[in-house]
């Protein structure tokens, strides 16, 4: 890994992330149309060109995804359900609130909060299957009161999923599965097709062409964000464990060779040693392929002068996943600005937060979580505002609205607040 100065080098170097394929975007917008207008057909389609799978249904069945639930080895089974309790019990706390205020003049003003009824959930599966990211997705939308789920995972050229991505949405209460990936799938969410019902909002990660197709979408339905490439910073002092930081920042580097692996520490020997750990343990992973072209595209470790300097350079990145690799790491929880979520400490891997811990793996990535925020519950609702005013209270407050609405040069605005008093502004 390079190791990088933190007052030497450039921002600009050091802000250096994954970059996603050129000619995405044109291909992306040319399979939202073909789907929009063929339907089905175009899934049909794309599922035998892209996922290499000859396919007599798009609708996974509900007696398929019972019996993968029952096939599924009864020790991971356990550990699924374990995490979706945990899940659950985190996301309960995140339900939303309406308010309702009265005043003294009688009129009343308030907020309702509606879930949204049909959403689209997209699980990865073409190069690995992530029966976590099911959970996820599904469960904060479930607490929210959704009416519909809709999962969409590529299928394998078999054309069946996974037993473990199927257990999994019968534990998260998801309501129909799909056997669609990529654009075509979220096309396919967006647009709705003869088979694929129309949603409200699509949420979850995916390939570039995932990302993109999102994007292409956004205001015919809503999402939650434009996921990039995985990404780690591990922020770490001297008295931390070459090995242990060193596998921390693969886990997140075999995930695509584009993802970003970044260390930052006070202490040079530190950085040395990992370097070398990190070299080392590639050669005993089984994606090794991935991870080191991760490591070598994106890869850093960036040497600062002290843990504060450290923390600052952590903000300025706005990682996914944040580490704090130190004995008392929660005095330094107040200063971190900008990240998707943070893990605490020496016993704490990212991986925990992936499947078991219960905060929500669904993270802003490219310096994102300077603005945004992790998928709660919060996600899968609506706010509604609502108001009420009495004649006497309209009567006190409409020369007012009238004046305002004339300096903005609305007429019409201003006599639709008087016309209720004074037929003649209308004559």
């Amino acid at each position: 890994m390079r190791i990088l100065n933190y007052n030497d080098a450039p921002l600009s170097e050091l802000l250096i992330r994954g970059v996603e394929k050129a000619g995405v975007t044109d291909a992306v917008r040319d399979i939202l149309a073909d789907v929009e207008a063929r339907g089905d057909a175009a899934l049909f389609d794309y599922t035998r060109r892209f996922d290499g799978a000859e396919l007599t249904a798009l609708e996974v069945s509900r007696a398929e995804i019972d019996a993968a639930y029952d096939a599924l080895d009864p020790e991971f089974r356990r550990v699924l359900e374990e995490a979706a309790e945990n899940i659950r019990a985190f996301h309960a706390h995140e339900k939303p609130e309406g308010f309702r205020m009265e005043r003294p003049d009688g009129s009343v003003l308030g907020r309702k909060i509606t879930p949204i009824e049909n959403v689209g959930l997209c699980v990865p599966g073409r190069t690995a299957a992530y029966p976590s990211t099911v959970l996820m997705t599904a469960i904060p939308a479930k607490l929210a009161g959704c009416a519909q789920l809709v999962m969409i995972s590529p299928p394998g050229p078999d054309g069946r999923q996974p037993e473990a991505i199927l257990a999994a949405a019968k534990i998260a209460g998801v309501d129909r599965v799909f056997r669609l990936g990529g654009a075509q799938g979220v096309a396919a969410l967006a647009y709705g097709t003869e088979s694929v019902p129309k949603v409200d909002k699509i949420v979850g990660p995916g390939s570039a062409y995932v990302a993109e197709a999102k994007r292409q979408v956004f205001g015919r339905v809503d999402i939650d964000m434009i996921a990039g490439p995985s990404e780690i910073l591990v922020v770490a002092d001297g008295k931390s464990d070459p090995a242990v930081v060193a596998a921390d920042l693969l886990s997140q580097a075999e995930h695509d060779v584009l993802a970003s692996a970044v260390l930052v520490t006070d202490s040079a020997e530190l950085a040395g040693a990992v370097a070398a750990e990190v070299e080392r343990q590639l050669a005993l992973l089984p994606r090794e392929s991935i991870a080191r072209a991760s490591v070598e595209r994106n890869g850093k470790i960036i040497v600062t002068d002290d843990l504060m300097a450290a923390v600052a350079a952590a903000n300025a990145l706005a990682p996914e996943h944040l580490e704090i690799c130190v004995d008392d790491p929660l005095p330094y929880l107040d200063l971190v600005q900008n990240a998707g979520s943070v893990f605490l400490g020496r016993y704490c891997p990212e991986a925990l937060g992936d499947y078991l811990a219960g905060p929500n793996h669904t993270l802003p990535t490219a310096g994102a979580a300077r603005f945004s925020s992790p998928l709660s519950v919060e996600d899968f609702v609506k706010v509604t505002q609502y108001t009420y005013f009495t004649n006497e209270a309209l009567r006190a407050v409409k020369d007012d609205i009238a004046l305002f609405a004339r300096r903005e040069q609305l007429e019409g605005h201003a006599r639709s607040a008087l016309v209720r008093f004074d037929k003649e502004v209308v004559r």
